[in-house]
């Protein structure tokens, strides 16, 4: 029998990005780009990663949500951020390092990396897609993302 868990120390503040994935960026630039409008607001390569994204808007301030159009700098590598075309959901969180260590202490399995700076300059860290034996929760074959939310989207999201 699992022991009763302590009291969420954290929150999920709200989407902070979606990550589409493709073999070639600017295909996926055609259409949230030319077509729908967002605008391009960085640029992130990772060769650890496997990546090359750009980084787009939607929105604006702390209502903004990153759109991450990602293809993988090598297709036969992992990760491969392009074989599931929604590779991953970003949530803003209040504090990371708690909900890390919460999280982890009540079974939650996170991909290899620990936390890290992300693309867009924000601490960020990933639960895994995949459930195992010593941590039974885990995305259910979703990537999710979570970032540590700044002072102002905090202030702006906090309920």
């Amino acid at each position: 029998m699992k022991a009763a868990m302590t009291p969420r120390p954290f929150k999920v503040l709200g989407i902070q990005q979606i990550a589409i994935g493709g073999t070639d960026k600017a295909r996926l630039r055609n259409l949230w780009v030319d077509m729908l409008g967002l605008q391009v607001t960085g640029n992130f390569v990772s060769e650890r990663e496997n990546v090359d994204e750009d980084i787009c808007a939607i929105g604006v301030g702390v209502h903004k949500v990153e759109v991450d159009l990602m293809q993988p700098i090598e297709a036969n590598k992992k990760p491969a951020v392009h074989t599931t075309p929604l590779n991953h959901v970003g949530l803003w969180i209040d504090d990371l390092p708690r909900a890390v260590q919460w999280l982890t202490a009540n079974g939650v399995r996170f991909a290899p990396g620990g936390i890290r700076k992300g693309a867009a300059g924000y601490d960020i860290c990933f639960l895994h897609p995949k459930s195992n034996d010593e941590f039974p929760i885990a995305g259910e074959g979703v990537l999710i993302e979570l970032v540590q939310a700044p002072a102002d989207v905090i202030a702006a999201l906090s309920i």
